[in-house]
C-alpha cells in the first residue's frame, strides 16, 4: 500500500475538503478566540517552536484547543520541513512502537509524504516495527494532519504509534532526528477519560502541574498519550526548552458535551530559547 487513506474523515472531522478547510481556517484565523492565551502566543516570538502537545478527539470537542497551539506554527512555517508525530495506539497492543510502510498519509486536504529515509533508519531499532495494519484505522495521528497541512508548506511526516514501550527508548530513537533545525515534534494526547466534570478538572490540573515541572511520570489514566508526553518531557528537560500551556478544558466545557463523563484536552508549545 503506497497511500494510507483517511480512516476517520466524516467522523472525527469533516469529509468534505471544503468544509474541513473552512473549519480549520476559522480556528486558526480567529485571533480573538475565547481560549487564546496571550502569554503562550508571546512566547513563540522568543524562540523556535520545537514541539507541540495537542489533543486528538473529534474536532467538535477539541479542534479549537489544538488550533491554539497550531496557530503559532504559521509564523515559522518556512523553517519546518520535517514533522515527527507521536500518538498512542488505540486499537492494537504490542511491544514497542510502530511506523508505517506506506509512502503517504492522505486526508481530504491531500497527501502528506512519509519520511522514508527516517523510517529505514528507525526500523533497525529493536523496539520499532513497521506495520501498515497498526496505522490503518488509528485516529490519534490522522486528526493532526489537516492542521499541519494548513499551517506548514512542504513537509515530510514520521508517524510513530506507541504501545508497550519506555519513553526513554522513544527519546533515544527520535532525538538525533529532532535535533535538526527544520524538525518539529508533535505529541498527540488527550488527558483523563470519563470522570465527572469536577473530578476530571482536579485530575487534569494535577497532570498539567506534572507536565510543567517536567516530571516524566504520567500514566495512561492521566493522559492516553502518556508515553509521548513523557518522551517529550525527558528531551525538553535535558535541553532546557521552556514549555507554555495554551489551553486546558474538557468536553464538558463544549456546547455538545455533558458533565457526567468528560475527557480532558490541553495544548502546549515548547520552544528553543534564542
Amino acid at each position: 500500500m503506497l497511500t494510507r487513506p483517511p480512516a476517520v474523515a466524516g467522523h472525527f472531522y469533516p469529509h468534505s475538503a471544503t468544509a474541513l478547510q473552512q473549519q480549520v481556517n476559522h480556528w486558526l484565523d480567529d485571533d480573538n478566540a475565547a481560549l487564546t492565551h496571550t502569554a503562550a502566543s508571546e512566547s513563540t516570538q522568543q524562540g523556535k517552536i520545537k514541539a507541540l502537545i495537542v489533543p486528538h478527539a473529534g474536532y467538535m470537542y477539541s479542534g479549537s484547543v489544538a488550533a491554539e497551539a497550531y496557530r503559532a506554527l504559521r509564523q515559522q512555517a518556512s523553517r519546518i520541513r520535517k514533522v515527527i508525530l507521536i500518538g498512542p495506539s488505540h486499537r492494537f497492543a504490542f511491544k514497542g512502537c510502530a511506523l508505517p510502510a506506506c509512502h503517504y498519509f492522505e486526508t481530504p486536504l491531500g497527501k502528506v509524504p512519509i519520511d522514508i529515509q527516517s523510517v529505514e533508519k528507525l526500523r533497525e531499532i529493536d523496539d520499532i516495527e513497521v506495520s501498515d495494519k497498526v496505522h490503518a484505522q488509528e485516529h490519534s495521528l490522522e486528526v493532526q494532519l489537516p492542521f499541519l497541512q494548513s499551517c506548514l508548506h512542504d513537509f515530510t511526516l514520521l508517524p510513530l504509534l506507541t504501545s508497550n514501550v519506555s519513553p526513554a527508548v522513544v527519546a533515544r530513537a527520535i532525538d538525533p532526528l529532532w535535533q535538526s533545525d527544520d524538525c518539529l515534534l508533535v505529541i498527540s494526547s488527550d488527558l483523563s477519560h470519563f470522570h465527572a466534570y469536577s473530578d476530571a478538572t482536579r485530575i487534569d490540573h494535577h497532570t498539567c502541574s506534572l507536565i510543567e515541572s517536567y516530571q516524566a511520570t504520567l500514566t495512561p489514566e492521566q493522559a492516553c498519550g502518556a508515553t509521548g508526553i513523557n518522551t517529550l518531557l525527558l528531551l525538553a528537560k535535558q535541553k532546557g526548552y521552556p514549555l507554555i500551556r495554551n489551553t486546558l478544558i474538557n468536553s464538558g466545557d463544549t456546547a455538545i458535551g455533558d458533565k457526567e463523563r468528560v475527557v480532558g484536552y490541553v495544548s502546549y508549545i515548547i520552544s528553543a530559547p534564542q
